[in-house]
């Protein structure tokens, strides 16, 4: 990449201007990999690459689901280990999401069993500051050290249990566990949507703990290396092994399973509704058909679009806006093996339905249904903040 000059140096990884975009930021991995605050360091070949690769195909998954993150491009076996970045003001913090107990968060808590599921998610702050180990600290005192004020609290967690939730489903389609999660956030400090709150830093394999059929014994991540005795070449081979394996893993992430979404109406009078559910669809990024079939009139072309979209697609709901007999949608259930729905509702209900079912086997589009859900609540609690802040009409009678 076209690099200026150097800004920042970091344990494992570098920071450079981008030549004649001052709103950008060039970020190289190094082949480092350390613990213990730096206590214990090495030089891995080939680590660099590795670690630009899982962050950049992280990114391109969040940025996929429609998460803000500060990711452009880059990162891949090409970009000499560096992706382009949104320039940001990094916040002091390292925001952690537990799934399961283990690490720091049993040593704080002996009652708790080590590799106890969290349900809901435990979301925890520490001070990035390497003198004093980056210590927990709670909320309040972030707001009382001018760190970030409430509202982005309230974000970064809210963004953190989205980006661990995201993850989970995408590693639990290849039988492995996420423990936890460390991200960074930042503030973008130029161009569009300045100000604004950004997951940044990398997401890398030192980023998680995730352990291959929920067994931690078979751990694929930093801990290995925190777990090695003797630090000799044996030893980190075995490190370097688990890091190319995962890698390979997480490039297959941000890949979306191709699916279609067949629509019927039963009459032309339902092309309105028909045409408001295809656009529902398309704003969670789902392909259509759309097809105005009678079962009564015309009940050969139902069934012979049935048989070619049957055989044509590998995933493939149905949705039938039916009369009043509701004769199209049965009709349709009694043809196909394939998932039926009613169309008569809500587009938006709809839409975020096939999504869901859709979303089973690719986490992209189960991250964008969740972020539908979670602006749906975001927007009913803000509502009900501006009715309580609102003046009341008259004042209560006075009963002394």
């Amino acid at each position: 990449m076209n690099k200026g000059i150097e800004i920042a140096r970091g344990k494992t990884k570098v920071l450079f201007e981008a030549a004649g975009q001052p709103d950008m930021l060039v970020v190289k991995q190094t082949d480092s990999i350390s613990a213990g605050d730096g206590a214990r360091r090495n030089e891995i070949a080939g680590k660099g690459r590795l670690a630009a690769q899982t962050t950049a195909r992280v990114f391109r998954l969040l940025n996929l689901c429609g998460l803000p993150t500060h990711y452009l491009n880059g990162g891949e076996d090409d970009d000499d280990n560096e992706m382009l970045v949104r320039r940001c003001n990094m916040i002091p913090l390292e925001v952690v999401v537990r799934g399961v107990a283990a690490g720091s968060l049993v040593r704080r808590n002996p009652g708790l069993q080590r590799g106890a599921l969290l349900v809901p998610r435990m979301v925890e702050f520490f001070l990035k500051d390497d003198a004093q180990h980056d210590p927990l600290i709670t909320p309040d005192a972030i707001i009382a050290q001018n760190i970030a004020n409430p509202a982005e609290i309230s974000a970064m967690t809210e963004i953190a249990r989205l980006t661990f939730e995201i993850l989970a489903h995408a590693w639990r389609k290849r039988d492995v566990l996420l423990v936890d999660l460390k991200i960074e956030f930042g503030r973008l400090a130029g161009g569009e949507n300045k100000g604004q709150l950004v997951v940044a830093d990398v997401i890398d394999n030192d980023a998680w703990r995730i352990w291959p059929q929920g067994r931690e014994e078979l751990m694929l991540d930093k801990q290995m290396y925190r777990n090695l005795e003797a630090v000799d070449d044996a030893g980190l081979a075995r490190v370097k092994g688990a890091y190319e394996q995962v890698a390979e893993m997480v490039g297959s992430f941000p890949v979306m399973r191709p699916g279609m979404v067949a629509l019927f109406a039963d009459s032309p009078e339902q092309t309105p509704q028909l045409n408001t559910v295809a656009q529902a669809l398309g704003q969670l990024g789902l392909p259509v058909l759309r097809h105005v079939a009678s079962a009564a009139k015309t009940p050969g072309y139902v069934l012979q679009l049935l048989q070619q979209h049957d055989a044509t697609f590998a995933r493939l709901l149905y949705v039938a806006l039916s009369g009043t007999d509701g004769a199209l949608r049965v009709m349709i259930e009694n043809s196909t093996s394939n998932p039926v729905m009613d169309g008569s509702g809500d587009p938006a209900a709809i839409a975020l339905h096939c999504a869901k079912v859709l979303a089973l086997e690719d986490t992209v589009l189960f991250g964008r249904t969740l972020l539908v859900q979670t602006n749906t609540r975001s927007a009913i609690l803000q509502a009900d903040a501006q009715i309580n802040a609102q003046q009341p009409m008259g004042a209560p009678a006075n009963l002394a």
